[in-house]
Order: structure tokens, then C-alpha cells, then sequence
């Protein structure tokens, strides 16, 4: 199988709490490569654009507070089925249904604030990184 590339953002609660690192080394000790890595912060306009497909709905001011409440940092992660890896090694978004020894069953506290994103899809893993890391990326 071909290396594939995805996008994954670690979450403003993975930033204040001093998560970083156990993730990024979670990431590479499962064998995947960060190509690229950059902090950020994000404003709403972003956001919209990454959100579009909830940016009606009634809860999705709390995501823009949430969200740009602190630094992000994005990442191009690199590997063989690393999107569907990923998605594994983060384990479900409902933190309740993470499961030990998932990024979220370990260290999210609520749905809402749940430490680390990753694309859905390789299509959608090079939009993402086109959205945060520009067209050359």
C-alpha cells in the first residue's frame, strides 16, 4: 500500500494541559512520520470553512469559543493507511465510548473538548491540509 497523508490538529485542551508531547509521541511510536508541524491559532473564519458541515447548528458557537480559546497545532502526518490508523489511535469522538489505551479514552474529558482531530478520509486529509497549511503543502 502507497504512504498517505492526513491532517490531525491537536485541540486547545491537548495544548493547556500539557498533552502534547504523549500524543506526538503516541503518533510516532505507532510508526507514522509528522512531515510538518506548525502551532496556530484560529479565528471563526477557519473554522466555518473546517466546521461547514455543522457551522449551523445551534451548538457550534460553544466550537468557535472552544476552538479559539488558545494555540492549536496542525500536523501533516505521514504512513502506510495512516488515516485509517489514526482514526484507531484516537479512538472514538464521544469520549465515553473511547476506549483505554485510545488518545481520547485516555486523556479526553468530554465530547466537547476532545484533546486531537484527525481527518476522516485521505480527500479529506489533503483539503484539510491545503486549508491549514497552504496549497504547497
Amino acid at each position: 500500500m502507497a504512504t498517505e497523508r492526513t491532517y490531525i490538529m491537536l485541540k486547545p485542551d491537548c495544548v493547556k494541559r500539557k498533552l502534547m508531547g504523549k500524543v506526538i509521541n503516541r503518533i510516532e511510536e505507532k510508526g507514522y512520520t509528522i512531515s510538518n508541524i506548525k502551532m496556530m491559532n484560529l479565528d471563526e473564519k477557519i473554522l466555518r470553512e473546517h466546521y461547514a458541515h455543522i457551522a449551523d447548528r445551534p451548538f457550534f458557537p460553544e466550537i468557535v469559543e472552544y476552538m479559539t480559546s488558545g494555540p492549536v497545532v496542525g500536523m501533516i502526518v505521514e504512513g502506510e493507511n495512516v488515516v485509517k490508523g489514526m482514526r484507531i489511535l484516537m479512538g472514538a469522538t464521544k469520549f465515553e465510548e473511547a476506549t483505554a489505551g485510545t488518545i481520547r479514552g485516555d486523556f479526553a474529558m468530554s465530547t466537547a473538548e476532545n484533546i486531537v482531530h484527525g481527518s476522516d478520509s485521505p480527500e479529506n486529509g489533503e483539503i484539510e491540509i491545503k486549508r491549514f497549511f497552504g496549497e504547497n503543502a
